[in-house]
């Protein structure tokens, strides 16, 4: 796989923001050819830049959601029990019943074995639980998986993997070592307002500081819920649109009552702060 530096431009050019300590880090994680751990908190486009990294290195996407109670039938592999059975009535030598021809790739052992190149995406695995963790570790410190009727699969080098966490729970020291970390925040001023330039029709530059800063102090109260870089965008989009006042569309911006309320009392504040 090509392994040539990404540059900003790079990532402008498909529409992610972002400053160079993370393309530093990125950059590393493919030179060393080791996993990439991207943690932080939810709606800050962990997933958007996977997807965007294997748009721009035209790597095929492979995902893997993951949830409570995933295990190995749903992330590695499973056996084709019907195919199995068929076999076992119709033909008169059943000795290899475990042969590839009988098995079912699920995401992990499909990334691995794949002639194409590849991004493999374990999306949220703070949401699956240790277990699940360990089963992770062969693959991302060797590259392999062990399935017991076959024997161990030594995958192709032709693959970036990345992992990404809401931090909902820790993860094991274990697969954090095998790992290049990356702590992805919500973007900073300057960031948004290139983001809000980029995706949201009509706006202008003015414009776009004036609700990124106003954003970046929504997101700096006590909110339940912060939010994410999709529901600032949309909101600032229905309110360029609309021409209307931001207090009345609340409702695409924080998705919790009391967090309505805290914002609509710190913003009486902060307007009789400014008019004193």
């Amino acid at each position: 796989m090509n392994i040539e530096d990404l540059s900003l431009k790079d990532l402008q050019k498909s529409g992610y923001f972002a400053d160079q300590a993370l393309l530093d880090v990125v950059n590393a994680a493919r030179f060393l050819n080791k996993p990439l751990l991207i943690e932080g908190p939810a709606g800050t486009g962990k997933t958007f830049l996977a997807k965007t990294l294997s748009g721009i290195l035209n790597l095929e996407l492979i995902r893997l959601q993951c949830h409570e109670g995933i295990d190995e039938d749903r992330a590695v592999y499973e056996w084709n029990y019907k195919k199995q059975l068929l076999s076992i009535q119709t033909k008169s030598d059943t000795s290899n019943l475990f042969a590839e021809e009988y098995l079912i790739k699920r995401p992990l052992l499909k990334a691995l074995t794949s002639e194409v190149d590849n991004l493999l995406l374990i999306d949220e695995i703070d949401r699956a639980d240790e277990e699940f963790e360990a089963l992770l570790l062969e693959i991302l410190a060797e590259n392999q998986i062990t399935i017991p009727e076959m024997g161990t699969i030594t995958g192709k080098e032709n693959k970036v993997i990345i992992l990404t966490s809401n931090n909902t729970r820790e993860l094991s020291d274990a697969l954090r070592r095998r790992c290049i970390y990356l702590y992805l925040d919500f973007p900073n001023i300057e960031i948004e307002k290139k983001v809000l330039m980029n995706t949201v029709e009509g706006i202008s530059e003015d414009e776009a500081i004036k609700y990124a800063s106003l954003i970046a102090f929504v997101r700096n109260l006590n909110l339940n819920k912060i939010p994410s870089l999709i529901e600032s965008v949309e909101w600032v989009k229905f309110n360029i649109f609309n021409k209307s006042q931001t207090d009345e569309n609340l409702g695409i911006l924080l998705k919790d009552k009391s967090d309505h309320k805290l914002y609509l009392e710190s913003m009486e504040h902060f307007n009789e702060s400014n008019n004193k």
